[in-house]
């Protein structure tokens, strides 16, 4: 580095000083030459006047003596001529050899009275001569210095120049050698400095006791040290807080890159799944179970949270899958294991099963010998009123079992649904014509206000269970002489059911829990209607199990409205 920066000074320096002799060559140069051809031309002409002077009071005789005498005293050459133009005496040639002189410039003016000059090159001697001339009595005189004496002078100024560039050249690079180390010196602190910022090391520091704009700079390096030495202080800190929080979660979590990459995993995780979770590793390998590389690259691709279930990860575990986009791509996936939960939920749901199974054999014993008995001739009217409570509960106590039955094998998945594509509107009519004569014992009207060509993919029976379910609510809770009305409506690749009536209406309080088992909003009027609470719930797991939900909006006095989807079925 010192060597180019010192090249680079040194041609600076060189630049500057051509730069500047060949400025002072061209300015002074020409200066100097006009200062010397003035101060020449003056001296010239005084000269002139003093040879004028003296030819005046010599014969002509005398004149070649003169002549040579004046041209040593003036270092010039003399001539003296007549008024014609003939040349009468010359300190450098023969007169009798040399042409008429009447038609030099000089020689004009002075031969009308004036004093005159001209350079030119000489035609008897070839070189460029100051020509003076100076009027006298029968003809003139004159005087003529040769120029290349000026030539000399200006070459030695030029020799004393460039010997000045030279010695300034040798004082350059002196100077720029210092310079380059100094500037050397103190940038390879700066790249020093900017290495170990690079590899990490903030605590590096610059010290810079100059002010020049080099000791800027390093000031503001070694600032921005400073800033990143606690800004990624706090940030470790962070992902240790982070690390630690993620490392204690009972829950494994595992972030994936854009490419499908670990990027990194909890203890949780690893010791789940360890040793196949490593990171740098694709997800692919520390997986096996498509459900949950679904759930991941769905995540990835669409760049939203997804949910799912991994059955396969771990032998014998079930994991709740839930996924976050990350913001620089890839996403992170918590696995909660539910293989408890999903224990106690089957034994919940077998044991419901059973008790119901076991449950249907003596009500319908009991159901049976009441009605025998009712039939029966000769009972007293106490005897009949007991008998026909034990009928009514015996009859109430089946419809529970059989509801029980019915959301057991919804909720296990014991009844595989047959899904085939059905128009929408069949479905509607179907319902309709299914349930009038139900809405007829109620003085109800059931119509169908929207039935789009739409087919959905749905089972039937189970689709018309949901309808039997929601329509028999509507009418019992509807007033009497109202109607209920279906229809429906596409929605981005669902068909959205719904069934209204305009009875009495929901409390808000109420929405959220309707499709909870046994949940009744009123109690005393589902007891006097038979209902079993469980309806609603059935309705739920139906409609999930195709890949839809399910909803209620309601308000007092303004009846309600229940909403289910069903996904479109693809041309």
């Amino acid at each position: 580095m010192k060597n180019r920066i010192f090249f680079k000074l040194l041609g600076a320096a060189l630049l500057l000083i051509v730069a500047a002799t060949a400025t002072l060559d061209f300015t002074i140069r020409q200066s100097w030459n006009r200062s010397l051809r003035g101060e020449i031309s003056r001296e010239l002409t005084d000269k002139t006047k003093l040879f004028a002077l003296r030819v005046r009071d010599i014969h002509q005789s005398g004149l070649p003596q003169l002549v040579r005498e004046v041209a040593a005293a003036a270092e010039a050459r003399a001539t003296v001529i007549d008024a014609t133009g003939r040349v009468l005496a010359d300190s450098d040639a023969d007169p009798a050899t040399m042409e008429n002189h009447a038609t030099r410039p000089e020689f004009e003016e002075a031969l009308q009275g004036r004093i005159g000059s001209n350079a030119r090159t000489s035609h008897t001697l070839g070189v460029e001569f100051l020509y003076v001339a100076a009027p006298v009595s029968g003809g003139a005189v004159r005087l003529a210095f040769p120029l290349a004496e000026i030539e000399r002078i200006t070459s030695e100024i030029r020799r004393a120049l460039v010997v000045g560039s030279l010695l300034a050249f040798l004082v350059s690079m002196l100077m720029a050698g210092v310079a380059a180390t100094s500037i050397s010196r103190r940038l390879q602190g700066i790249i020093a400095f900017a290495g170990r910022i690079a590899a990490g090391d903030f605590s590096a520091r610059l010290e810079e006791r100059s002010s020049d704009e080099i000791a800027k700079v390093a000031g503001a390096l070694d600032d921005t040290a400073h800033r990143l030495e606690a800004t990624f202080a706090q940030l470790e800190d962070s992902r240790r807080d982070l690390e630690v929080l993620l490392n204690s979660m009972v829950d494994g979590v595992i972030a994936v890159d854009a490419q499908r990459r670990v990027l990194w995993a909890n203890r949780a995780l690893t010791r789940l799944l360890s040793p196949n979770v490593r990171v740098g590793v694709p997800v692919v390998e520390a997986f096996r179970d498509p459900d949950l590389l679904g759930v991941i690259q769905n995540s990835i691709s669409n760049r939203e949270p997804q949910t799912g279930e991994s059955r396969t990860a771990v032998p014998g575990r079930v994991f709740e899958v839930a996924t976050g986009p990350l913001p620089g791509g890839g996403t992170v996936a918590v696995l909660h294991d539910i293989t408890e939960i999903e224990r106690v939920e089957k034994t919940r749901r077998d044991f419901i099963a059973n008790v119901s199974h076991e449950l249907r054999t003596p009500l319908t014993s009991i159901q049976g010998y009441a009605e025998t008995l009712l039939d029966a001739p000769g009972e007293n009217g106490q005897s009949r009123e007991f008998l026909e409570i034990i009928r009514k509960n015996a009859a109430r106590m089946s419809r529970l079992t059989e509801d029980l039955l019915a959301l057991a094998r919804v909720e296990s998945g014991e009844d595989k649904l047959d899904l085939r594509s059905i128009a929408a509107g069949d479905l509607l009519r179907e319902a309709q014509e299914n349930l009038s004569k139900l809405a007829q014992q109620y003085a109800s009207r059931l119509d169908v206000e929207t039935a789009p060509t739409v087919s959905v993919l749905a089972d039937r029976e189970a689709i018309q269970q949901v309808f039997g379910n929601l329509i028999e609510n509507a009418l019992k809770y509807a007033a009497s002489g109202s109607r209920v009305v279906l229809g429906a409506a596409e929605q981005d690749g669902f068909v959205q059911f719904h069934v209204r009536d305009y009875g009495p209406g929901i409390a808000s309080e109420h929405l959220p829990r309707v499709f909870e088992r046994f949940y009744r909003v009123d109690k005393a009027r589902s007891r006097e209607t038979g209902g079993t609470g469980l309806g609603l719930a059935i309705v739920k797991h139906i409609i999930l199990n195709h890949g839809g939900s399910v909803r209620v909006e309601s308000s007092l006095g303004h009846g309600c409205t229940f909403y289910f989807t069903l996904p479109a079925a693809r041309s």
